[in-house]
């Protein structure tokens, strides 16, 4: 037996695993490690040090560098996080945590050093051009860092997260730049002369997320009902890749009702794609994407961000980006008095709580409102109260 597990105390097991003989003595050597959690998390870390004393990749916890166990972390759960998360995760790691504190024992690793690698990365004027970073930058730093050091507790290599004890820089939210009636107007007219007209509609009417546009495909639009199903997303890579995952969020996996406009405007749309298509030798399928190339080949979405900002200025709307569209649907809908249950739907928020925080600057004129109806309601006396006797004294 290679392996074997035994209980220590109430949530913690002890893993013993043969790595072979020593060179001097001839005796066998093993390796204990010690996991706080379940048995099946006892069993699941057993199984990874086996799996990485055959490919070779093992090391001993006291003698793993942080930087060693980042890139094994990242090798072992890329598969969950998907591609695109590693690939964010990657960066950071390898741009900003390496070099900074990538040589030290995990074991060793105390929350001052993270704390000094924040603050060196919030720092402006470094000769290596690492510092200067913003709040949003370092605390994703601190995020990719607190998972990866979670797992190393779950797994019983380091006793505590370094991370839990460090204070992270607070984001200051900016003001966001939506678009009113009008600007919409404007916007969609312009945009009849591009061809993206029908996907910048959709994205201003819908408010969904571009990766989630780019990925529809016509087999999830229902333009009878007035339907479309978000199921996957669409993100291209460092590298070129094209990929398609899944969604955000689980909530994010969606039925988002489109308007009577929108669906006249996805039916004209298809019209025009079908003949295009046909013209090309390329007839529409159901599996094709919505919005894509002539030869059914995806949008690059650097490209459509980049068209929705050129028109913009065109137009004469400043600060307003393909983000914009998303905001300024979420914006007027709340300002219209939709409940901000339906406007979480809508958009795929995990939790309404993340809908209100965004949209807390449409909060005061909603709250005048409420209170103005409030005050009507109380001020008109029911019809069938009757009148109240005043006692008189003779």
């Amino acid at each position: 037996m290679r392996g074997h597990i035994e209980k220590r105390g109430k949530d913690s097991y002890s893993i013993k695993v043969s790595v072979g003989k020593d060179a001097n003595t001839g005796k066998y050597k093993y390796q204990w490690t010690t996991v706080k959690g379940t048995k099946k998390e006892a069993e699941k870390r057993l199984g990874e040090i086996l799996h990485q004393l055959d490919t070779g990749t093992f090391t001993k916890p006291g003698k793993m560098t942080v930087g060693e166990y980042l890139g094994q972390w990242l090798k072992d759960y890329r598969p969950s996080i998907g591609p695109h998360s590693a690939q964010t995760y990657e960066f950071f790691i390898e741009r900003h945590i390496k070099p900074a504190i990538g040589q030290i024992p995990l074991t060793s690793l105390k929350p001052e050093h993270l704390q000094r690698l924040y603050s060196d990365k919030l720092s402006t004027g470094r000769r290596d051009g690492t510092g200067g970073l913003g709040n949003r930058s370092v605390r994703y730093i601190h995020s990719t860092l607190h998972k990866a050091l979670q797992s190393a507790v779950k797994l019983g290599m380091i006793a505590r997260n370094p991370a839990d004890a460090v204070d992270v820089p607070k984001v200051k939210r900016q003001e966001m730049q939506v678009m009113s009636e009008d600007d919409i107007h404007t916007f969609l007219e312009a945009a009849k002369s591009t061809p993206y007209y029908a996907l910048f509609h959709m994205a201003l009417f819908t408010g969904m997320r571009r990766s989630e546009l780019l990925a529809l495909r016509w087999s999830d639009m229902d333009l009878l009902m007035c339907q479309a199903f978000v199921n996957r997303t669409l993100h291209r890579l460092n590298n070129g890749e094209i990929i398609f995952g899944e969604t955000k969020t689980g909530k994010s996996r969606r039925m988002v009702a489109l308007s009577p406009r929108t669906c006249s405007v996805l039916q004209e749309y298809r019209q025009k794609q079908e003949q295009n298509r046909l013209l090309a030798g390329h007839p529409l399928q159901e599996s094709d994407l919505v919005f894509s190339h002539l030869d059914g080949k995806t949008l690059l979405p650097d490209s459509v961000t980049h068209a929705f900002m050129v028109l913009a200025q065109r137009t004469g709307l400043k600060g307003i980006h393909l983000h914009s569209a998303r905001h300024t649907h979420a914006t007027l809908m709340l300002k219209q008095g939709i409940h901000p249950k339906i406007v979480q739907e809508r958009l795929g928020h995990a939790t309404i709580s993340t809908t209100l925080d965004l949209y807390s600057h449409v909060s005061p004129g909603l709250q005048e409102a409420a209170a103005k109806r409030f005050d009507e309601l109380l001020s008109t006396k029911p019809a069938n109260e009757p009148e109240k006797e005043v006692a008189t004294k003779n």
